[in-house]
């Protein structure tokens, strides 16, 4: 089974918490509106998302199955 981000963009206040933990998979551009520049969870980034999904402000964050 695959995991996903899912991000509630009607929550997101593109406060930026998600990319100061992980970059290489949040991305705010120069309108301030967050990217999710890699969608799967991997064994590799897992603990990085789940600290971003616990740290979001709005928590508009989650991780899904697929």
């Amino acid at each position: 089974m695959t995991k996903k981000i899912e991000v509630d963009f009607e929550l997101c206040e593109s406060n930026g918490v998600c990319m100061g933990i992980i970059p290489e998979v949040f991305h705010l551009d120069d309108d301030d509106y967050l990217h999710v520049l890699q969608d799967e969870v991997t064994p590799e980034n897992e603990e990085q998302i789940k600290e971003s999904v616990r740290q979001c402000p709005r928590q508009a964050i989650a991780i899904r199955d697929e």
